[in-house]
């Protein structure tokens, strides 16, 4: 296994660790909150909308990024050029 692979795999898990830390903070925090219980269960599917929406912009802005890059439209021009 090399190092690249290693800290690929601990990054992963610190990632998990968070997205696993937040989940446990927001069922915590919401079962104290107003209806408890109840109103989790109702507020959970725009919860989880909202996580997939924000991570789908990333992703789609990152896909941009990457597609700018590769295909030279973020290159500087040429001043020299007639």
């Amino acid at each position: 296994m090399t190092a690249r692979m290693i800290l690929l795999a601990v990054l992963i898990l610190i990632v998990l660790g968070g997205v696993a830390g937040y989940v446990a903070w927001t069922i915590g925090a919401a079962s104290k909150l107003g209806e408890g219980w109840a109103g989790l269960r109702s507020a959970w599917p725009y919860l989880l909308a909202g996580v997939l929406t924000v991570g789908a912009a990333i992703a789609g802005f990152l896909r941009l990024a990457f597609f700018s890059q590769d295909h030279g439209y973020d290159d500087r021009p040429d001043a020299d050029r007639p």
